[in-house]
């Protein structure tokens, strides 16, 4: 569990307060379609401003490349964030230079300017450090609550917290807390949950967790991989055959290892990827040869069923099945509540986090029946394999000057 100091250790009265958030969320035609991160900032935004801090917001948005580009402005987002935060916010048209500094300077206790996209300059993503000197002419201390963007050395991220007092928000220390909670020092027996559609793009996660976790429970299109490795019929189902020795490799490590490898034992098959397309249950051994495998069976529902029972504690990333296309989301639904239901008694810390696992427990209506679901990505998945996050470090760096 890493060391960092929080807002609790801040003294923010009067002073400005530069806030690293990641308002990287969805749009279309400039309206915000899902608020998640916008909501989940707020708190520590609030907190802040209640204490009389003067806060200056900073964050990237999209994949800019040739500079300023006004379909990736942050000034839409002036008003949604002003409305979750239930006061206004003030839109600066740059986020370094004379124009931001005067912004900064006027603000009073309370109030709250957000800065243009950083990467609207190249020095952001380079870690520059004139350019990150130029952010913290803007502040009289630093607060990190972009957990998402803790994979990134990043100027806004990292370097900063070399030139300023660093903390970490709400937000940020949630995610440690939780995540320390999953891995770290976690009640036994812990599982975890890998889904997703390749084993090539999961390598690293599977390693690491084989060591850490006391079952690895493997569900979607890397199943199928697993499986045919071990002489399984697949049909015409998603599988990287080529993976077939690596997969055996990552089993027996796994096994070898003391880590219990789980995979389904029955699935849903389909000829089609449609909704409400024609389906059968089979053995895992008897996939007919035209079909695809799109989901786990419910002899398979039961076994992790009595599985999470006996657990204390689950990982999760990745879905079962093909869960946007009905019926193939009713083993990912099943165990998610499953997992809600244990989580709600107290039976079981349930930790959650990557895309397509967030989509799938809202689809499932259990997000907030688990204990933690992460909106980070990219430094979830970082996380998970083992990698320091350059955030995180910072952070860390920046605890230990103070106590030193």
């Amino acid at each position: 569990m890493p060391h960092f100091n929080t807002i609790d250790n801040a003294s923010v009265a009067g002073k400005r307060v530069l806030v690293r958030v990641d308002l990287n969320v969805p749009m279309k035609n400039g309206k915000v379609t899902d608020y998640t991160r916008i909501e989940r900032l707020a708190s520590t935004i609030k907190e802040l401003a209640d204490k009389g801090a003067r806060l200056v917001l900073m964050s990237h948005f999209g994949r800019p490349t040739k500079g300023p580009d006004p379909e990736m402005s942050l000034k839409p987002l002036a008003e949604p964030l002003s409305q979750a935060l239930g006061r206004p916010v003030v839109f600066v048209p740059d986020c370094i230079g004379p124009q931001a500094e005067a912004v900064a300077a006027k603000l009073k206790p309370g109030e709250v300017a957000l800065l243009e996209n950083l990467r609207f300059h190249p020095e952001e993503e380079a870690n520059d450090m004139a350019f990150a000197k130029g952010l913290a002419a803007l502040g009289d201390l630093y607060v990190d609550d972009a957990f998402s963007t803790a994979h990134r050395a990043h100027a806004s991220i990292d370097a900063i917290a070399s030139i300023l007092p660093a903390y970490a928000g709400r937000l940020m220390e949630a995610e440690l807390v939780a995540l320390g909670k999953a891995l770290e020092k976690p009640e036994r027996p812990l599982a975890a949950v890998v889904g997703g559609s390749k084993v090539s793009s999961k390598l690293e996660l599977l390693g690491n967790l084989s060591k850490k976790v006391d079952r690895l429970i493997i569900g979607g299109g890397m199943a199928n991989t697993f499986l045919f490795a071990m002489g399984a019929p697949v049909g015409k189902s998603l599988c990287e055959r080529e993976m077939a020795a690596t997969a055996l490799d990552i089993m027996k490590t796994a096994r070898e290892g003391g880590c219990e490898f789980v995979l389904p034992i029955d699935v849903v098959v389909a000829r089609e990827v449609k909704a409400g397309a024609a389906h059968e249950v089979v053995p895992v051994g008897l996939v007919p040869e035209d079909a695809m495998i799109l989901d786990i069976g419910p002899a398979s529902i039961k076994a992790l069923d009595k599985m999470f029972g006996e657990c204390r504690t689950v990982v999760w990333n990745g879905p079962f099945g093909v869960f946007e296309v009905p019926p193939f989301d009713a083993g990912t639904n099943a165990v998610a509540n499953i997992v809600a239901k244990l989580t709600h008694k107290g039976k079981l810390v349930s930790i959650a986090g990557g895309g397509d696992t967030v989509a799938a427990l809202g689809h499932a209506g259990v997000t907030e029946a688990f204990s933690y679901v992460s909106t980070a990505g990219g430094a979830f998945l970082e996380w998970l394999e083992g990698k320091t996050l350059p955030g995180v470090l910072a952070l860390e760096k920046a605890a230990a000057k103070v106590v030193a």
